[in-house]
């Protein structure tokens, strides 16, 4: 499974407050909270987001309280992939659930730069920065959790599932 998209970057610590402020914990809906995404560290980001852009971030991306409407509000923006040093995770784990990839690769994320093309295979565990040339490594992941991914997170999976069962 191959992505690729102009990278959007931030620093270290960035939490699920900041992802999607604490105000529109009240909304449910993946469009609404898509609307506000990334709006208190980076008041642009909706503007610029296209279907299939990467976030590219350093250290302990996604840390904070364990709301869900994080990576909902990221998957609905357009976002195809999450590339960080490292996750909280129970973000991680958070991201998964709904069909989010998230790539941990310091050396990635210390290389790619805002507005960088980056190609992403989550099969091998490649990231190739398209605007410099250079290569990372990831670890690949798992087929099971590649298979919840690719149906488009845990509960579509499950729901594919029973379907067959029938």
């Amino acid at each position: 499974m191959k992505l690729r998209g102009t990278a959007h970057k931030y620093g270290s610590n960035v939490d699920t407050d900041a992802i999607i402020p604490a105000r529109y914990l009240n909304v449910s809906d993946a469009q609404e909270l898509a609307k506000h995404c990334m709006e208190d560290i980076d008041t642009g980001f909706v503007r610029r987001v296209k279907p299939g852009d990467i976030i590219v971030a350093e250290a302990n991306f996604g840390c904070g309280s364990s709301r869900e409407h994080a990576p909902v509000a990221i998957k609905a923006s357009g976002i195809s992939c999450v590339v960080a040093g490292s996750f909280a995770r129970i973000f991680f784990r958070n991201a998964i659930n709904i069909g989010l990839p998230l790539l941990e690769c310091p050396e990635a994320a210390a290389g790619c730069s805002t507005g960088d093309i980056i190609e992403v295979d989550l099969t091998s565990g490649e990231i190739t920065n398209v605007t410099t040339g250079k290569k990372y490594r990831a670890s690949p992941y798992p087929e099971f959790l590649l298979d919840i991914i690719k149906s488009g997170g845990l509960v579509s999976q499950t729901k594919k599932k029973l379907a067959r069962a029938r």
